[in-house]
């Protein structure tokens, strides 16, 4: 069942955006913004790698930075946990 959703206090100058936005795509200004409600709820959430890698540093989580460092980190926890 479609819901009717309304949208408070919109600043003049983004609702005058949106108006001429929605002339260009001959739609009303209804019609737009639902256009891009719908695309929105249809984007698949995308990773922010600069954003993760800031999380991850300010949880001041350190990995080798040399990869033969890993491999042998990884080789001796299978050896310790082997015995």
């Amino acid at each position: 069942m479609p819901v009717t959703l309304s949208i408070k206090n919109a600043p003049d100058e983004v609702v005058e955006r949106l108006r001429e936005r929605a002339s260009r795509n001959h739609r009303s200004l209804q019609g737009e913004l639902l256009a891009i409600i719908e695309k929105a709820a249809m984007e698949k959430p995308g990773v922010d790698t600069a954003a993760l890698l800031a999380e991850i540093r300010a949880l001041g989580i350190k990995t080798p930075s040399d990869s033969v460092e890993i491999i042998r980190a990884d080789r001796d926890r299978d050896n310790l946990a082997d015995r």
